[in-house]
């Protein structure tokens, strides 16, 4: 059968971002011509997409994915941590005795109303078994110690506290446990670990269609999805070629040059438009959307999560919310659209996060010692963004030390210390609110009630006393930790996505019924990370839902 000269999508943003087309409907499956049929077509191959194929194919389903670009997506750039407890093998070699009924306490914190506590309970069961799974396919964990709390461990440790579990007024609710399981690898390990997924993937024989994109379903009369409209560039040709060439420059410079990024991507979805040839799949037994969030998609963003406009985009070039878009293009509900993860780290350094954090008012509004995400959520949620961390010269030199010679990433300590050397400065805590436009009287206020409490008081915030340094010996300095800061970026990722039954993942319509053959696993979905992101959890959540759409799958098979 020919199939259609060229992709149905004519436009697209100046940053690269296609649109999304209503659906095509076909009176019944016969109507339509197809280029391909297979039972279940995954769109999207990052963690999620991957696990979905696995699984399914596993079950003995035959299964397609079909991903933008060339696979790995926002999974591969990531830490490579993979939130699980309750147990692991690792937990116990390291003498950490946690309960999944310790560690859903704990996610429940977190996690808010964005799942029932039935799917938390779930997870906390499950999470023992997914890392066993993903190392029966080869990934590599271990018990090393766990350091001090930090953003990421270095080379050497692979097992750590990855979110709030140490903080005073959560482990009242649980007894604090390290579950953020760090694969082994040298650097940043999610690349190693998305490897691991896609040698499982190709032992499977699984096809994967490549620098192919999907804008439109297709639909029956009932509204039941039957396949989607597949737009592929033929593998090998020039323009193929220089696709490909231009994403992966896109992503090499976009982190400290993201307009010459956009420009890139730009040029390689106008390729997309002009030469990719559209091939109509069939799935016999469902399309599961696995395309990742929307941080990428600044007019998405605008409309949903204004405040955090101003953050740096985290992720990959495919996080344009394509299949949040395709699912609502079906009636399917998306939901939790303002929550966004921004990552406000002040740890490492460690002497940061004994210092104090205050707004454009000179009013402290956080613990520092909480998890980046948290302090960067509160930040933009509340305070416009905007908030200053306060030091004393000990403290200064304290983190300088640790900066030069504590072993931390480049990533770490090199914004950290060109942070503390650009940084205002004063002789004393009214002449420094004078320099950034503070109340001099409220931020005197503030550092005084801090210092008390530093002194043996009760902090307000619920800090930890070993956490708590008064902050007496001048000069003071004022470091510049708002999202909009150029030279230490607030990296930000979306968590709202499609409502999905928890039990199966099938994308639920307006009036809570699941649309046929529709799923969504990982970011495109409203998951465990859809309210408070610590590190791990999503990773975690989109393995997870991707072997739940693959189970619900299955079963039909």
């Amino acid at each position: 059968m020919s199939a259609p000269a060229t992709a149905q999508i004519k436009t697209f943003r100046p940053d690269g971002t296609l649109a999304v087309s209503a659906p095509l409907a076909v009176e019944r499956p016969e109507s339509a011509d197809w280029n391909r049929v297979c039972d279940v077509l995954v769109i999207g191959f990052g963690a999620a997409g991957a696990a979905t194929a696995i699984r399914a194919r596993e079950a003995g389903a035959e299964v397609l994915i079909v991903d933008r670009f060339f696979g790995g997506g926002a999974s591969a750039k990531s830490g490579g941590v993979v939130y699980a407890g309750g147990g692991t093998p690792h937990q116990i070699a390291a003498g950490y005795d946690d309960t999944p009924e310790a560690m859903a306490a704990y996610l429940q914190r977190e996690v808010g109303d964005a799942v029932s506590p039935a799917t938390v309970q779930k997870f906390s069961r499950d999470s023992v078994g997914l890392l066993a799974w993903l190392e029966r396919m080869g990934a590599s964990f271990n018990s090393s110690a766990p350091p001090p709390k930090t953003s990421y461990p270095r080379d050497g440790i692979y097992l750590y506290y990855s979110g709030n579990e140490g903080l005073d007024d959560y482990a009242a609710v649980a007894k604090p446990a390290p579950r953020g399981h760090r694969m082994v690898d040298k650097g940043l390990s999610g690349k190693a670990l998305f490897a691991v997924l896609r040698r499982r993937v190709e032992s499977l024989s699984i096809p994967t269609l490549n620098q192919s994109s999907v804008r439109r379903l297709i639909t029956d009369g009932s509204g039941t999805v039957l396949g989607a409209e597949v737009a592929q560039l033929l593998p090998g040709s020039p323009a193929a070629k220089k696709h490909a060439r231009l994403i992966r420059w896109a992503e090499n410079v976009h982190n400290f040059a993201p307009g010459l990024a956009d420009k890139w991507r730009a040029e390689a979805t106008a390729l997309e438009l002009a030469e990719a040839k559209v091939l109509r799949v069939r799935a016999k037994r469902g399309v599961v959307l696995a395309t990742g969030g929307f941080i990428f998609n600044r007019p998405m963003v605008a409309e949903h999560a204004p405040k955090y406009l101003k953050t740096m985009r985290l992720g990959a070039t495919g996080c344009d919310g394509s299949g949040i878009r395709l699912g609502v293009s079906v009636g399917g509900v998306a939901a939790r659209m303002d929550r966004v993860s921004a990552w406000r780290f002040i740890n490492p350094p460690l002497p940061w996060a004994k210092a104090l954090a205050v707004n454009a008012k000179g009013e402290r509004f956080c613990n520092e010692q909480s998890y980046g995400a948290k302090l960067g959520v509160e930040m933009c949620e509340h305070h416009e963004g905007r908030a200053w961390l306060i030091l004393d010269a000990r403290l200064r030199k304290q983190a300088i030390r640790e900066a030069l010679f504590g072993r931390l990433w480049a990533f770490q300590s090199i914004p950290a210390l060109i942070l503390m050397w650009r940084s205002p400065k004063a002789a004393t805590v009214e002449q420094l609110a004078e320099r950034m436009g503070m109340p001099p009287a409220a931020l005197r206020n503030t550092i005084e009630t801090y210092n008390a409490a530093a002194n043996g008081g009760v902090d307000a915030f619920h800090k930890s006393a070993s956490m708590m340094q008064p902050l007496t010996t001048g000069p003071f300095w004022a470091l510049d930790i708002s999202a909009s800061n150029k030279t230490f970026p607030c990296p930000a990722i979306t968590l709202g996505g499609l409502k999905v039954d928890e039990a199966s993942g099938a994308v639920l319509g307006a009036g809570g019924a699941a649309i046929p053959g529709l799923y969504a696993a990982g970011r495109a979905a409203v998951g465990l990370a859809s309210n408070y992101y610590v590190s791990g959890l999503s990773l975690a959540d989109c393995l997870w839902s991707g072997q739940r759409a693959a189970q619900s799958l299955s079963i039909k098979i």
